[in-house]
């Protein structure tokens, strides 16, 4: 089965980002492993653009995270079908039952960051693909988020992303599909 691992590494404006200049923009073309990253005092977008394959774990602490963005569902689908091949939304406090919670401290922190899903080959024969992601934004209100996104397929990158949402008002909630068009994969992959 082939796994397709979508990352959403965010950035928060708390770390230091690099200025553009002409040795960064030479440098951003160089590969990076998780390892040298992690080496690092500061980790930039820049960086992150560098990384050749999927991190093993997310590049920031969830306390690093000082506008409390919150990523609350995420949905692909068959733009030539409206076919919804995946969805995943974190449940509404409406969606919880109560007498079912477990009042017991646990730390989901890191399991609630990510997602990872897997599709047949079939998959890779779309080719025009939508993905929608909903957040939300706590009580700062966040100028020039950004948001990577990468793909990988057996340590290959397929796309990358690199969006930036302008400005998000405090308390809101947010949402955003990115149409994507599918690469030709060679039959050897």
């Amino acid at each position: 089965m082939i796994e397709e691992i979508a990352i959403l590494e965010r950035m928060i404006s708390k770390m230091r980002r690099c200025s553009s200049s002409t040795s960064t923009d030479k440098r951003i073309h160089e590969p990076l492993t998780e390892t040298e990253l992690r080496k690092q005092s500061v980790i930039t977008p820049e960086d992150v653009l560098r990384l050749n394959k999927i991190t093993d774990d997310y590049l920031c602490e969830p306390d690093a995270n000082i506008y409390d963005i919150e990523f609350t569902r995420f949905k692909i689908r068959d733009l030539d079908t409206d076919q919804v091949l995946f969805e995943i939304a974190k449940p509404t406090t409406e969606d919880v039952d109560i007498d079912d919670l477990n009042l017991e401290k646990c730390d989901d922190t890191g399991a609630a960051r990510f997602v990872r899903y897997q599709f047949t080959p079939a998959f890779l024969l779309l080719k025009h693909v939508g993905a929608t992601v909903e957040f939300n934004v706590g009580n700062k209100p966040v100028n020039k988020f950004r948001m990577i996104e990468r793909h990988f397929f057996r340590d290959r990158l397929l796309k990358s992303f690199d969006f930036e949402f302008g400005f998000c008002i405090p308390n809101s909630r947010n949402t955003c599909e990115h149409i994507y068009d599918f690469p030709q994969l060679s039959e050897s992959l």
